[in-house]
């Protein structure tokens, strides 16, 4: 009896310590219209708390410690610090004009943001707080992605589309080559050995091999019977398993396998999916819904729509925290 007994506290203590990791997932938005960022927490999945931002937040990036949330102000030309213990801005970047999305380089050094209205992309010293260099890319560069040994910096350039190869060591531009029209994302495998750029208005992914700079083969969604109409491509996540596409006007989130490139599925979320967000453990995703003004919670266990949480205004980004 006893040892029964024994058994079924440890079990209980196990339960005890995994609830509260469970209920401490929180995703952060970006609202580009009520310039705040809406703190979701599960498993409710209720808004927690609005942390007032400056103007026009979109790109988010969690810094190298995971303590701070860096968030772009496109009308600020800024880049907000956000102490994520607090949930208060507490210190501010400069970025550049027009900051979009943006990259945290893997050693957290440096910040490299593509400035819209400047065509330029913009490597800031984030301990130094001061503009380093500035690199001229395409018109409207959008999407910024670094590779995981911190050697490639790249840029997509929307009216332009190109993706830009910039090395990050010199900070000189290596090559730029051409893609789908509107590229709008990007982002590198976990090994480095590929990179994947959405394009918008062509609705297609290229997947490129790292460090040879060729398509290896392009998600077309207009090719595919089953994708909804108005489809566009727009966030990417990336995992080893699984790989999920914001498709924009097309109110839905795709998952590609990312070893065969097969279009496994589509998810319906809200109007407008323009930013998506993975849990750390793989668990769930969270869309953001510009034109609905709303967030969907995918869960990915089960394969479907779990919870729709409704915050007004236009949410953009999206940053999961375990």
């Amino acid at each position: 009896m006893r040892s029964i007994e024994r058994c079924l506290a440890s079990v209980t203590l196990a339960f005890a310590m995994l609830a509260p990791v469970a209920q401490a997932q929180t995703a952060y938005v970006s609202d580009e219209g009520a310039n705040v960022i809406h703190v979701i927490q599960a498993p409710r999945w209720q808004e927690a708390a609005r942390i007032p931002v400056g103007k026009r937040p979109r790109g988010m990036q969690l810094s190298h410690d995971g303590k701070h949330l860096y968030v772009a102000l496109g009308n600020d030309d800024r880049i907000d610090v956000i102490d994520l213990a607090t949930r208060k801005v507490v210190d501010h970047l400069p970025s550049g004009p027009d900051p979009e999305r943006f990259v945290v380089s893997p050693d957290g050094r440096w910040l490299y943001v593509a400035n819209e209205n400047d065509s330029t992309v913009s490597f800031v010293d984030i301990a130094a707080k001061k503009i380093v260099h500035e690199v001229p890319v395409g018109a409207e560069p959008e999407g910024m992605a670094v590779s995981p040994d911190g050697r490639w910096v790249i840029c997509t350039s929307e009216s332009a589309s190109l993706v830009h190869f910039i090395d990050a060591a010199s900070a000189k531009l290596v090559d730029s080559v051409l893609v789908g029209t509107r590229p709008r994302d990007a982002v590198f495998s976990a090994d480095g050995s590929q990179l994947w750029v959405s394009s918008e208005t062509r609705a297609t992914v290229a997947i490129f091999a790292m460090p040879a700079r060729t398509v290896l083969h392009t998600v077309d969604f207009d090719d595919d019977d089953r994708a909804p109409t108005t489809v566009q491509a727009v966030g990417l996540v990336l995992r080893p398993d699984r790989a999920f596409v914001a498709l924009g006007r097309g109110d839905a989130v795709a998952e590609v396998d990312p070893k065969t490139f097969a279009v496994r599925r589509y998810f319906p979320v809200g109007h407008r999916n323009w930013g998506i967000g993975i849990a750390p453990d793989g668990r769930h995703l969270f869309a953001a819904n510009g034109l609905s003004g709303d967030i969907t919670v995918i869960d990915l266990v089960a394969n479907k729509p779990v919870a729709t949480i409704a915050v007004g205004g236009k949410p953009w980004g999206v940053v999961v925290t375990p």
